[in-house]
This record gives C-alpha cells, sequence and structure tokens, in this order.
C-alpha cells in the first residue's frame, strides 16, 4: 500500500463563524511545518500595526488551499468572522486597494454611506472605512495573490485583534518587521500520498518508483500533482511511470509529438508566434510561469486530451469578466446550448482545470478560471482562434449579459409588465428575489465586463446598452453604491468623449457632479459641472448648460462664496426662462434670493423672493406661493432687527 501522511483537518464546523473564505482543496494533506509556522507567525505581535502574516509560494504551490485551511484551524481565535478577497485578477493585473476594501466591508455587512472614489494620487476612502470598522474587532482577512506592498499597507489597521493573511508570488518590499512564509512542493511521502488519494492506492502501491518518478516530476507541486492525477484517473489503462516520463523535460523538450486529440495545442516549434501575440494581450508583468515550469508540462498533457469543444471553451473563459463564468456567460461565449455548456464546465472542474466559485443566487453553479493556468491559455487562444471570432465571442457574451440585466430589472420593476423578449428556459431568473440576489452577485463581474469592453474601445456599441442596462437596474436592488453609479458615469463620459459625442458626456459629467455633491464633496463637483457646461455649448443643449451653471452655483453656495452663487444662479435663470421652464425658473428665483440674503442684500432678495412667488400662482402651486409670501414677511421683519434669515426652498 501507499505509504500515508498524517493530515490536518479542519475543525468541525461548530461555532457559528462568518466564514467567508472559500471552499478549501480536498483530499488536503502534509503541510504539517508549514501549518506552524504560520501559527508562529501569527503569534508575534509588530508594535504599531496589527499582525500580517506573509505566504510566499509559486503559482500551483497550493499556497491558497494551505491558507484557507490555517485560517479555518484558527477560526476559534477569530469569534467575528473569517474574511476573503482576493487582490489579483487571473490575468496578473492587481486589484485596486479601495475596490478589495468595498468587497470586505460588504461582507462585514458595515458599508458607510457614499464612498465615492478618491481625488486622483489620494487614499479611497474605503480603505479608512475598513480600518475603523475592524476597530475592536478579532477577525482573520484572507488576501490572496497579492501582488505589490502598496495593495497591502491600506488595508492594514492597527487591531492587534485581527490577522492579515498576505498570499503572495514574492517579496512583498516595504513592510518592515515580516518575515515571509516560503512554500515549496510537499514532501515525497506526502505528494505519493495526494496521487493515491487522487487516482486509487493500489495503482501507486503497485508502481512506487513511477509514482517517486512522477511525484519528482511535478517537484511535488500540489496543482500539477492534482492535473496529472485527474488524467491517470480519466484512462485506467495509463501507467503511472509513463505519465512522469511524458512530464520530465528533456522528453517535452525533445522533437514535438503529434497532436492526440483534435483541441491538442501545437507543437512548440510553432507557437512562436501565438505566444508573441499573446504577450500583447497580457498586462504589463503578469503572474506567469516558465514553459519549462512542471505545472505548464502538467496542464499541457491534460489538454491535449481534451475534445476541441472542451478545449475551445477553456480557451474563450479568459473572456469571461474576472474569468468567472457559468452556463450562461459560457454558453454565450462558445455559442452552445446553455445545458450543453453546463455539462461542459463541470466536466473541466472536475478535470481541475476549472475551480468552483459560490453558486448564483438561483442555484446555478459558478466557475473560475485558476490565475495559475490563466497565461497559457491566453497563448492558446491566440494560437489556435481567429481575432474576428474572438471579437465575436466578446459581442455575445455582451448582449447575453445585457439580456439578463434586463430581464432581472424587469422582475424587479413591478410596473413595467411581462418582458418582451424572455430569455430561453435555462437562462431564465424566476423570480424578484433571484433577480435581486443575481444582480448583487454579479456586480463585481458585471462592472468588471463594461470597464473590459471600454477599455478594449472595439464593442463601445454593446457596452453602452449594458452600461444603460445596470444604470436602470441596479437601484431597484435598494443596494445600489454611489460608486459603482460613479464608476458606470463615468464610463460613460469616457466613450461618449472618444465618440466625439458632447451631449452624451455632458450628461455623464453632470450625474458625476450630482454624486459629488450629495456626498459634499464641492470642490470635485465644480470641476464635473464645468466640464459638463463646456461639452454642452458644444452641443448647443441649453438645458444641460443650464443644470450646470445651476451646479455650479450650488457649488460656490456650499463652499461660502454667495457671490459667485448668485452669479452662476442668474446665468442659470436666463437659460430657463429663455425655454420656458418656469418651475426651474421659481427653484432658481429662490436659490438667487438666498445668495442675496447671504450677502445682506435684502431689497434684492426681496424681489427675487416675490418673483418666484408669482411664478409659483401662475403655475397653480399657491401653498408653495404663500409660504414664500410669508418668507418675505419674516425676512423684512428680520431686516428691522440685528440680523436675517436664510430662506430655504
Amino acid at each position: 500500500m501507499a505509504r500515508k501522511t498524517a493530515t490536518v483537518d479542519a475543525p468541525p464546523p461548530g461555532s457559528q463563524v462568518n466564514d467567508m473564505l472559500p471552499a478549501g482543496a480536498e483530499p488536503f494533506v502534509g503541510r504539517r511545518t508549514e501549518l506552524a509556522a504560520l501559527a508562529a507567525a501569527a503569534a508575534r505581535p509588530v508594535p504599531g500595526r496589527g499582525r500580517l502574516v506573509v505566504l510566499a509560494g509559486r503559482p500551483g504551490s497550493g499556497r491558497t488551499a494551505l491558507a484557507v485551511r490555517y485560517a479555518r484551524t484558527a477560526a476559534a481565535e477569530f469569534p467575528d468572522g473569517l474574511l476573503f478577497a482576493r487582490l489579483s485578477a487571473p490575468d496578473g493585473s492587481p486589484v485596486e486597494p479601495g475596490r478589495a476594501a468595498r468587497r470586505l466591508l460588504e461582507q462585514l455587512d458595515a458599508v458607510p454611506e457614499g464612498l465615492l472614489p478618491a481625488d486622483p494620487g489620494a487614499e479611497d476612502p474605503a480603505c479608512a472605512a475598513l480600518r475603523a470598522a475592524l476597530a475592536g474587532r478579532r477577525l482573520l482577512i484572507l488576501l490572496d495573490e497579492v501582488r505589490e506592498a502598496a495593495q497591502l499597507l491600506p488595508l492594514l489597521a492597527d487591531e492587534p485583534g485581527c490577522l492579515v493573511l498576505a498570499t503572495t508570488t514574492g517579496p512583498l518590499t516595504g513592510i518592515d518587521a515580516i518575515d515571509p512564509v516560503i512554500l515549496g512542493g510537499l514532501d515525497q511521502p506526502s505528494a505519493i500520498d495526494l496521487l493515491g488519494r487522487l487516482i486509487g492506492g493500489t495503482r501507486i502501491s503497485c508502481d512506487p518508483v513511477g509514482a517517486a518518478d512522477l511525484a519528482e516530476a511535478c517537484a511535488s507541486r500540489p496543482a500539477a500533482l492534482r492535473l496529472v492525477a485527474t488524467r491517470l484517473r480519466g484512462d485506467a489503462r495509463a501507467a503511472v511511470t509513463d505519465a512522469a516520463a511524458e512530464l520530465a523535460p528533456p522528453e517535452r523538450d525533445a522533437a514535438p509529438r503529434s497532436p492526440k486529440a483534435p483541441g491538442a495545442a501545437r507543437p512548440r516549434s510553432r507557437r512562436q508566434g501565438g505566444a508573441r501575440q499573446a504577450r500583447e494581450l497580457l498586462p504589463a508583468e503578469p503572474v506567469a510561469v516558465p514553459d519549462t515550469d512542471p505545472l505548464v508540462a502538467a496542464f499541457d498533457l491534460v489538454y491535449r486530451g481534451l475534445p476541441a469543444p472542451a478545449a475551445r471553451m477553456l480557451r474563450m473563459l479568459t473572456l469571461a469578466p474576472g474569468q468567472s463564468a457559468d452556463l450562461r456567460t459560457a454558453s454565450a461565449l462558445v455559442g452552445c446550448p446553455a445545458p450543453e455548456a453546463g455539462t461542459q464546465l463541470e466536466k473541466l472542474a472536475g478535470q481541475e482545470l476549472l475551480e468552483r466559485e459560490p453558486d448564483a443566487a438561483d442555484g446555478t453553479k459558478r466557475y473560475r478560471v485558476p490565475g495559475r493556468l490563466y497565461p497559457r491559455l491566453v497563448e492558446l487562444r491566440a494560437e489556435r482562434d481567429r481575432p474576428a471570432e474572438v471579437e465575436l465571442a466578446r459581442a455575445r457574451l455582451l448582449e447575453r449579459l445585457v439580456r439578463l440585466v434586463d430581464s432581472a430589472r424587469l422582475l424587479l420593476d413591478r410596473t413595467a409588465g411581462d418582458n418582451p423578449d424572455p430569455l430561453p428556459g435555462p437562462l431564465r431568473l424566476r423570480s424578484a428575489a433571484q433577480a435581486a440576489g443575481w444582480l448583487a452577485g454579479e456586480r463585481d463581474r458585471l462592472l468588471g465586463a463594461v470597464r473590459d469592453a471600454i477599455g478594449q474601445g472595439d464593442l463601445d456599441g454593446s457596452a453602452g446598452r449594458l452600461v444603460t442596462a445596470l444604470l436602470r437596474a441596479l437601484p431597484l436592488t435598494g443596494a445600489a453604491a454611489p460608486a459603482d453609479l460613479y464608476q458606470l458615469h463615468g464610463l460613460v463620459q469616457r466613450v461618449a468623449e472618444r465618440q466625439a459625442a458632447p451631449r452624451r458626456a455632458a450628461a455623464a459629467l453632470l450625474n458625476l457632479g450630482d454624486l459629488q455633491a450629495a456626498e459634499g464633496h464641492w470642490a470635485r463637483a465644480e470641476e464635473h459641472y464645468r466640464a459638463a457646461l463646456e461639452h454642452a455649448r458644444t452641443a448647443g443643449d441649453e438645458s444641460a448648460c443650464a443644470r450646470a451653471l445651476e451646479g455650479t452655483g450650488g457649488c460656490h453656495r456650499a463652499l461660502g462664496d454667495p457671490v459667485r452663487a448668485a452669479d452662476w444662479y442668474g446665468r442659470a435663470l436666463a437659460l430657463r426662462q429663455g425655454l420656458g421652464d418656469q418651475r426651474a425658473e421659481a427653484r432658481l428665483l429662490v436659490r438667487t434670493a438666498e445668495a442675496h440674503a447671504a450677502q445682506r442684500r435684502f431689497d434684492e432678495a426681496v424681489r427675487e423672493y416675490r418673483a418666484a412667488a408669482a411664478v409659483l400662482r401662475r403655475l397653480g402651486e399657491d401653498t408653495a406661493a404663500a409660504a414664500l409670501a410669508q418668507a418675505v414677511e419674516r425676512l423684512r421683519r428680520l431686516v428691522d432687527g440685528e440680523g436675517y434669515l436664510l430662506v430655504s426652498e
């Protein structure tokens, strides 16, 4: 029999800890030394800062699985919860600290109102809100795939009851008093034990030398071992020794082998052009591994055995927002029926080529492309798939997301009536509760899809329709974060300016200004209103000009400059009068009167109040007009005294 090594079991679920961690890898073997090192590092206090432990290891070393296992074994020490956030996308691009902070605040159910993005170069206010929310709590926060110290530092609170456990591929320079726990491969007995558990102890015990060779060929890295195990598990006739020989570097670098399946990769001698093209698709400095890495060799071994449709789906999933997909998005990317896509996703996950994620609100299974495999899959996509096919897949995905968001909105809006273009049954959301849950759960991915599309700039039409759908649907959930709306309006502005559409750019900037003003960020709001005014003038949109002028006046009023406020209000008033908008005219007359009163120009203030009352009477608003008349009388009495009263609308 294969030699068994001791394992560390997670504690039974006895306590009601808020556990937001991903599912751990099973089976989990070995790592007793590393678990002890993590526990020792966590016990060391750091003066002037909360506790921080860094776990460093190469892609495929099992660092996330180890971090999750340690967190759950230590859960009793952190009764307020176990939180989780990824600080890198699978493509290697870093996640901004503010986005990670918002995700953690949501897990704590402690998101303050507002929290708009900060000025360029300034710290996102969500980071400060997170640090404040951690005060007095005992939490373990797992920050996975940290790229650099600048991502981590704003999230660290001076709270001794909290522990931050960060995983990374390399050293995080710039953080003092940190001695990272370095993770290599499994020890050989543990590696052989893992193989035995995955493919059956009998096959391993019958070929102990082959098992040892296979563990060595995989550098005892858990991810490589799991990939090869799926190949052996799927072919009962395959010998362990043969798998080890196929992974050996000399064999892999020898003359190219013929593909074994329609979805197979081309020989290495033919991949140079594709690899060069793929490098252009990857972000700067992606978290990648060299071609001689055992993980790449193990992946190639499994990939060569995939049927062509499965191989194509795996490549196309690199286009999914956040590289996360379900049958709805996968079927759009490859253009197949949803049930077929669901079956294919489940098979790919069973082959360790996808990772399971928490189910969607309606129970739909979700999957994620592992970051350790993403660079290789992008290479294969550049080699195998024509650019026109990739663009078509992206377009299908965006249109599918537009229809999903619209269908969710119609379920939430009871006055909207039936959906005139319902989705096919397997794609459909069935209730308002499912729609609200789906929008909340998919929000980050939907926003990511818009960012990606607008960033590439070739599908602005579809991206614009998705932005419009989100702006209409998210407020209906009751949890539309101003930061999300701000991001969407910013994306609209970007597309409008790129397309030389000044009317749309003005509308987006006005909305951005309103969001800043609602949070009391008057200087930023004024910048947006002034920019909107320029675009509105270019478009000849007098209504937008008036709105921008009024918004600018409001900013000056809030900043304590009634002279400029009165000037801007007066310019807006002239435009509204020319447009015949009497309701807006009355409002601006009141605003102007208030600005005059703040300057102790009481005669002008009384004149504007009376003019506003006259407009309101013409509109049939007698009650409002009477209220203004009373306000004028109060102002007259106060003028005779020692002060004056600013009259609100």
